[in-house]
């Protein structure tokens, strides 16, 4: 019983099984069906959408491509318009040239008939010249045989030709102007140079008895005097940092010798070893001597030097009254005071040269103030000679170029030593004064001993050399002149041999400035006639 109930429950579960199997596939397919009709359906609107927005797409392009047409066409037409006005303005132009052309020929054709009524009254006017050259012609052929017939007949009286008559008038009147012109030469001359020897004379006395100055020393070496001997050892610094830093920032030689209490300064710029001996100063009355002090004190020194060169320049233009001068070309003759030649300081020295000429030009009645500033700045070039390339007369006569000066101050820069020619009376006044400057007893310290050894030695080095004459120092031995013999020499090895000569002075010789080497070749053809 029971295994038949259970037989029936599973037949029962089978079937209910199948049922449902059978129910949900017919729903399967009835869910997809749906599905597949509303995917047709988006695919449906996808298609008729698209189809529209192509639609559209068409619709704006023809629109657009109508507006590019459209504005295709105004350009176009702008262009057309444009060229148009060009081709009219151009059709104008050419009308008024023809104008322009009718109007020359109707000028042209007038100029040609005004020309023919010329011609034709040039031609009347030439023929009624003939006829008076003609007349002319005749006229003198007339009076020159009534002039001939008279030369003839004053040829028979006189016995002379024309010419031996002519040439007996000259021969006469020759000889007689001739014996006077020579004899009022030469009284001209002897009068000229009395006077002219006396009258320099009184001016040089009276240029020298209104003017003395006093005589400084020359040095290249400054001393500072130290407070005590401990004081060398501050400063040298540890290790000698401050003693380095000093001759960096300073430019100059700090020379720590066995002199008790007393350092040395060494350098030949004089602005450079004031400007060291000042910022010493400084430092050993601040006490405070390292390097960073030592950089405030050398700057202050370098302003007073500056304001010191200043105000020497100004001064000295002060003094002579010379107005106008540029103020760069002042702080050049303020250098002058830390400058010295042979002891002479060279701003005393220029400010002497300037009076002297000052005073020469006056009697003379020249322009005093040109004469003054002549001397002041005739040795200006050694004012940089320690900065630039050349002799102290090359850069001042580049530095008076440079500041405008008038030419006669730059020639007599340039002439003061003979170097270039003196053009106007003003640089013979500062030549003048220049040697009365610096020759007058006391003015420089060297002895004529040592001069006369310089001298010997100039002209011994230049007689050392094979073919050579002789040699002659010249100008306070400024120049020397080699005379050398032209047989054993020709001209290219004359050129050689300044140049070897020249070598040889500057490497044997210490001498102040510069020596000019003039080599001399002469040839003297000689026949005695017997």
């Amino acid at each position: 019983m029971e295994s038949s109930i259970i037989l029936i429950c599973v037949i029962v579960g089978i079937l209910c099984l199948a049922l449902g199997g059978f129910i949900g596939f017919v729903l399967f397919r009835r869910f997809n069906k749906s599905k597949i009709e509303e995917e047709n359906n988006k695919a449906e609107d996808i298609v008729s959408s698209a189809e529209e927005k192509a639609k559209d797409i068409i619709k704006n392009a023809q629109y657009e491509a109508k507006n590019l047409a459209y504005e295709q066409r105004n350009l176009i037409e702008q262009e057309m318009k444009e060229r148009r006005a060009e081709m009219s303005q151009l059709e104008n132009k050419l009308n008024q040239r023809e104008s322009a052309f009718d109007q020359r020929d109707l000028a042209l054709i007038e100029k040609e008939r005004n020309l023919e009524q010329k011609e034709n009254q040039l031609s009347q006017k030439s023929v009624e010249i003939d006829r008076r050259l003609q007349s002319v012609t005749d006229k003198e052929k007339s009076i020159e045989e009534k002039w001939n017939s008279v030369m003839g007949e004053l040829e028979k009286i006189s016995q002379m030709t024309i010419s031996e008559a002519k040439d007996e008038i000259f021969k006469r009147v020759e000889s007689q102007m001739s014996q006077e012109i020579a004899l009022y030469q030469k009284n001209k001359e002897e009068e000229m140079k009395e006077n002219a020897e006396e009258k320099a004379k009184e001016v040089l006395a009276l240029a020298i008895s209104k003017y003395s100055q006093e005589v400084t020393t020359e040095r290249t070496v400054s001393s500072v005097a130290l407070p005590n001997d401990d004081m060398k050892g501050r400063i040298i610094g540890r290790e000698g940092r401050n003693i380095r830093t000093l001759e960096q920032l300073l430019g100059v030689d700090i020379l720590i010798d066995d002199t008790p209490e007393v350092i040395s300064i060494s350098c030949f710029d004089p602005i450079r070893r004031e400007t060291a001996r000042l910022a010493l100063e400084y430092l050993i009355k601040d006490g405070r001597i390292q390097p960073g002090r030592i950089e405030d004190l050398a700057e202050k020194a370098k302003q007073e030097v500056n304001k010191s060169i200043h105000e020497a320049g100004i001064n000295a233009a002060f003094k002579l009254g010379l107005p106008r001068i540029n103020k760069d070309l002042l702080d050049y003759v303020g250098r002058l005071k830390y400058r010295t030649s042979y002891t002479q300081n060279a701003l005393d020295h220029s400010i002497q040269v300037a009076y002297l000429s000052g005073i020469m030009a006056a009697e003379l009645g020249l322009d005093q103030n040109l004469a003054k500033r002549a001397g002041l700045l005739h040795d200006i070039g050694k004012a940089a000679d320690f900065e630039l390339d050349g002799s102290h007369v090359e850069i001042g006569s580049r530095l008076a170029k440079k500041y405008g000066e008038p030419e006669e101050v730059i020639n007599a820069i340039e002439s003061h030593h003979g170097d270039v020619e003196a053009k106007y009376i003003y640089s013979y006044l500062v030549q003048a004064a220049d040697t009365l400057s610096a020759a007058r007893p006391g003015a420089r310290n060297e002895t004529l001993e040592n001069y006369i050894k310089r001298i010997e030695q100039l002209e011994t080095i230049c007689k050392e050399f094979d073919g050579i004459s002789n040699a002659y120092a010249m100008q306070s031995g400024r120049e020397v002149r080699v005379m050398v013999v032209p047989e054993k020499m020709d001209d290219l090895a004359s050129y050689r041999l300044a140049r070897e000569i020249r070598e040889k002075i500057e490497n044997e010789m210490t001498y102040p400035g510069q020596i000019k080497v003039s080599v001399v070749r002469e040839v003297r053809a000689v026949e005695i006639a017997k």
